[in-house]
């Protein structure tokens, strides 16, 4: 019986608790807290110049050095530099750039010269614009109302037969299909006049 009346007790002072809650949140109402907006920019200063310099050398193989690279910054976006490498006709190349708010400049030392035309080149380039020249030549007399007969290829003797054989084969195929439809034609229309036509009543 005590047990009985104790969980009584603590379900009744529950409800009771749960109901004072719910009674509160009723009748609270929102509040409403206006904050003044006010335009207040914070700034941040930049960090002072962080200028650096570097230096490299490096290689494939112990105690041989086969390109460096050194770089230095005075910390307001200026870097300059050069770096050496070697190329495949194992000579030392060295670039020597400066790089800014502006772009990059490289400056290649050594540059490699040009090839020249050998004489079979030079020959071959004459005579390719040679033909150029001709070939524009004809096309403007073409325009300018001066043309020439196209010259067409001959048929062969084996074309010219191939030809005739197969102009043959074709005619006759054609009078073949010809005499199959004009068949199909005299039997539908016999069909047509020996059958009974089905009328609705």
């Amino acid at each position: 019986m005590i047990k009985r009346s104790l969980v009584f007790l603590v379900v009744a002072l529950f409800g009771a608790s749960c109901n004072a809650v719910r009674r509160d949140v009723v009748r609270q109402r929102p509040q409403v807290v206006v904050v003044e907006e006010y335009d207040e920019q914070l700034t941040t200063l930049p960090p002072p110049p962080r200028p650096y310099a570097f230096q490299y050398s490096a290689g494939r193989s112990p105690g041989h050095v086969d390109r460096t690279h050194s770089e230095v910054s005075d910390g307001s976006g200026v870097v300059r530099g050069s770096f050496s490498y070697v190329d495949p006709r194992n000579q030392v190349r060295t670039v020597e750039y400066t790089a800014d708010s502006h772009g990059f400049y490289p400056v290649l030392s050594h540059l490699p010269k040009s090839p020249q035309q050998t004489e079979a080149v030079a020959l071959a380039q004459q005579k390719h614009f040679a033909l150029y020249a001709k070939i524009a030549q004809e096309h403007a007399n073409a325009h300018s109302g001066l043309t020439t007969e196209p010259k067409l290829p001959k048929d062969t003797v084996a074309v010219a037969k191939a030809k005739d054989r197969h102009l043959s084969l074709y005619e006759k195929i054609a009078q073949e299909h010809a005499r199959i439809g004009a068949e199909q034609e005299a039997q539908r229309l016999a069909f047509e006049a020996t059958s009974v036509k089905y009328e609705e009543h």
